[in-house]
């Protein structure tokens, strides 16, 4: 360990994963290492013994849960969008090599008090049942609006500016009803909460041609799963660094990041070891004095017997209850995968619910999503708080790059944006560039969705 390096690396999540194998396929010297025994920080996947020993200190699992090698329990319920800038990242590195991937079967909203299916086209729009007829036909006015809309060309604008005027003002000019605005804001933008509308449209029309796109890109929903859980997209990245020549180093503590008499960084000790470098990344959880809490989120892991209710029993979904439909101020959402994805054992179900916490009784914010969930097996509970690194951190530029905590969203987009960000930082503000990686004699393969 005591050798110089261009890069450490500071936990093995996602984000870190990522920047680590980019890093290591431009040629960078890097030196990757965790505290934990396992890849994926607070992105991994738990068998069932070490959920159980996370969460119920170290019972034992019931016998009739299964094999425990049959379980791989996302901490964070997250999926990729078809269409997404991970999904790219994935292809222009040719990680998809060592990943296999399942569509998501459905997207469906919750609204006034039932679950239906979110419409991605304009005869999805005319098919749906969250609307009547007359709205469905503002609605499929409003979907072909979207899909024609140019730049260049005033004939496809209808006198909207998407810099200027709000989504508000759009609504208000297609003639939207309000639980119409929910679902086209919360379940196809993918908002958090109903800030958005105030703001100018151009990201929310951007986010529902993603939507529409991953959608259209393999049909049914807009959604993918890598089979055997979320913990195989960090470790697929670390192979790539290691394939490039990236060190490794699990289980080892991080005893302290290392500065220089000019308060830059110069490396990182463990014990009596020093790895030394210019440039440290880490997670929050290294960076405990450069870092501010932005919030907490609430995810509630319940392992069923059964698919969810009104969904076509299907084997996946992702459900949105928007804030207004509860009278809440963010969203709650429901992820639910399966034995179908090798996650669970045979006829067994995984389902997350999460929400950004607003009061002192996180467990009750909660409870609308459990209710739509049936009978219950097992459920696990964790609250956490949200971490970024603060200004003052960033703006000192010492060498230190630090990734914002795993936020409530249901995608990876917010991370694929933390990742561009600390990209930006480490090249003195050039973007991160996708270039197909170099095949060093490996077969080209397709990505693989089933």
């Amino acid at each position: 360990m005591d050798e110089t390096y261009d890069v450490i690396v500071l936990g093995t999540g996602l984000t870190e994963c990522v920047l680590s194998g980019l890093l290591s396929v431009e040629g960078k010297k890097v030196l990757h290492m965790d505290r934990n025994d396992y890849y994926g920080g607070e992105s991994a996947s738990l068998t069932l013994s070490q959920a159980f020993a996370k969460y119920r200190q170290g019972a034992d699992p019931p016998s009739a849960l299964g094999r425990d090698r049959d379980w791989a329990i996302d901490l964070v319920p997250k999926f990729l969008m078809a269409n997404g800038e991970l999904t790219n990242m994935l292809v222009h590195t040719d990680v998809t090599k060592y990943l296999e991937f399942k569509q998501i079967a459905g997207s469906y909203v919750y609204r006034d008090g039932r679950i239906a299916k979110v419409p991605a086209t304009e005869m999805e729009a005319v098919r749906s049942s969250l609307m009547g007829i007359f709205e469905k036909r503002r609605m499929k006015r409003f979907l072909e609006f979207i899909q024609g809309y140019k730049d260049n060309d005033a004939s496809t604008q209808q006198g909207i500016n998407l810099d200027r005027h709000t989504m508000a003002e759009i609504y208000y000019k297609f003639g939207l009803e309000k639980g119409t605005q929910d679902f086209v804001g919360h379940a196809m933008a993918l908002h958090l909460d109903d800030s958005y509308q105030r703001k100018p449209a151009r990201d929310t029309f951007n986010r529902i041609l993603l939507y529409a796109g991953s959608v259209a890109r393999y049909g049914k929903s807009p959604y993918l799963y890598p089979l055997y859980g979320l913990g195989e997209l960090p470790q697929g990245f670390a192979r790539l660094s290691a394939i490039y020549g990236g060190t490794y180093m699990l289980d080892k503590s991080i005893d302290e990041v290392v500065y220089g008499t000019d308060g830059k960084v110069i490396g990182v000790r463990s014990g009596e070891e020093t790895a030394k470098a210019p440039c440290v990344i880490g997670d929050p959880s290294y960076f405990r004095d450069k870092v501010r809490k932005t919030g907490r989120v609430v995810r509630v892991t319940c392992i069923l017997s059964h698919p969810i209710a009104n969904t076509d029993n299907s084997d996946s979904v992702q459900i949105i209850i928007p804030q207004n439909q509860i009278g809440r101020k963010h969203d709650i959402y429901i992820a639910m995968v399966s034995f179908a994805h090798n996650v669970a054992a045979k006829n067994h179900y995984l389902a997350i619910v999460s929400t950004i916490v607003e009061t002192d009784n996180p467990q009750e914010e909660v409870k609308p999503g459990l209710q739509l969930l049936g009978p219950i097996v097992e459920q696990f509970t964790q609250v956490s708080d949200l971490y970024e690194p603060t200004p003052e951190a960033i703006a000192r530029k010492d060498g230190t790059h630090i990734s914002k905590s795993y936020d409530a969203t249901s995608h990876f987009e917010t991370t694929t944006d933390d990742v561009k960000r600390i990209y930006r930082e480490l090249s003195g503000g050039k973007d991160l560039v996708l270039k197909p990686r170099p095949q060093l004699g490996e077969d080209e393969d397709n990505f693989n969705v089933q």
